[in-house]
């Protein structure tokens, strides 16, 4: 295959590619010391959908948004999805949460108490009905549940109790539905989490069934971790679910993804490529998992958007057929080679052609920023409560 070939595989492989928006992404966020308000935040879910049709207006490739629930709740879904249709995008995962009621302080699906576990469990069959409401096929489950202190529980049991609340919210399921469950190595617990690995997620995945898959969160692991290889392992037997991406320097960090670690977004971009898991029918769910405490929102979730598009541009630019070669000869260096090369080439022209093919302006940042729509909605959201996180 040529330069230009690749080259044009590569715009028709992102002309399809999309990555899904986190609603809480819009709201005001901060640190544990303060919660940072920007002007124009938003103070409902329509308005959060609004901002994020925003990026993918921009950007051509964010055509859905995740909620959170009970963050997300309101009167009628059927309504909120409709909204979400005049803007453009439509409604994709539903978060469940189950971490900011006092009840769930020793845990949620894994506690020893019946009637928590099946408060937890009632909660998330209100997301099934979220789902039904607004046409999401995934129900992200990310647990909370851990101890801080050994002999504060005991860890199989909670194991036990966490699988048998599974498979009562997996046996709800619809047939199109999907349980999509993510892994934390620690926080907010800090002696074991109940799903800390990604090991974990796959035993109650491939216990529950073939409509169980796990959740890769980037910020989610240990120092020094290989994400790539968890990435290809997942993608070996079927079950990568989903993304969250994000970006992390010292713990669950939730920057920009691309911005800690650029290189690492291309490896991990290529072993999607490589296993043909960009397709929007893979079954993979590419989506971001973000925190903007200081950065304004939507050019932060624009900013994430096309990190992610270079990243991936250039994973599909990899000459294969040379690398395949170079790793069948044995050949170290000429092997890395090729991978470098793809890496280091600059992909902004090939964004921007993109783009223009789309009807879109060749710079998104550029574009929103002349919009006007940051100094509108300063000025029209006047009043009521800004959404902010847990809010």
């Amino acid at each position: 295959m040529t330069d230009a070939d690749r080259r044009q595989n590569a715009l028709e492989a992102l002309r399809s590619f999309g990555i899904e928006l986190p609603s809480w992404a819009f709201g005001n966020s901060g640190t544990r010391f303060k919660v940072f308000a920007q002007p124009g935040v938003p103070r409902d879910p329509f308005e959060k959908i609004s901002d994020a049709a925003q990026v993918h207006r921009y950007t051509g490739a964010a055509p859905r948004v995740s909620l959170h629930i009970p963050w997300d709740l309101v009167d009628d879904f059927g309504k909120l999805a409709a909204h979400a249709a005049d803007e453009g995008v439509r409604i994709g995962a539903i978060n469940s949460n189950v971490f900011q009621d006092d009840d769930y302080k020793l845990g949620s699906l894994t506690h020893a108490d019946p009637r928590v576990r099946a408060k937890a469990v009632a909660h998330h069959l209100q997301c099934l009905d979220v789902m039904r409401a607004t046409g999401s096929q995934d129900l992200k489950i990310w647990l909370p549940d851990g101890l801080n202190y050994p002999g504060q529980d005991d860890i199989r049991g909670r194991q036990d109790r966490l699988a048998e609340s599974l498979q009562q919210i997996y046996a709800a399921l619809d047939p199109e539905h999907r349980i999509i469950l993510e892994y934390k190595i620690f926080e907010p617990h800090f002696y074991t989490m109940d799903i800390p690995d990604w090991g974990t997620s796959l035993l109650h995945c491939l216990a529950l069934g073939p409509q169980a898959m796990v959740v890769l969160d980037t910020g989610h692991h240990a120092p020094s971790t290989n994400i790539e290889f968890i990435v290809a392992q997942l993608l070996r037997v079927g079950r990568l679910g989903a993304f969250d991406f994000n970006s992390r320097f010292y713990a669950d960090d939730d920057l920009m993804v691309g911005s800690a670690d650029p290189f690492q977004l291309f490896r991990i971009m290529y072993e999607i490529v490589r296993a043909d898991a960009l397709r929007p029918d893979s079954g993979v769910n590419f989506m971001l998992d973000q925190c903007h405490n200081i950065e304004e929102k939507i050019p932060a979730q624009i900013r994430s958007v096309t990190n992610v598009q270079e990243a991936t541009a250039k994973a599909l630019l990899v000459d294969r057929d040379a690398l395949h070669e170079a790793q069948r000869r044995g050949d170290v260096l000429g092997a890395n080679a090729v991978l470098m090369d793809a890496y280091n080439t600059d992909v902004r022209p090939l964004l921007a052609e993109l783009r223009e093919g789309l009807g879109l302006a060749p710079d998104p940042h550029a574009a929103y920023a002349a919009s006007g729509y940051a100094r509108r909605i300063a000025t029209e959201r006047l009043g009521g409560a800004q959404a902010g996180w847990g809010a």
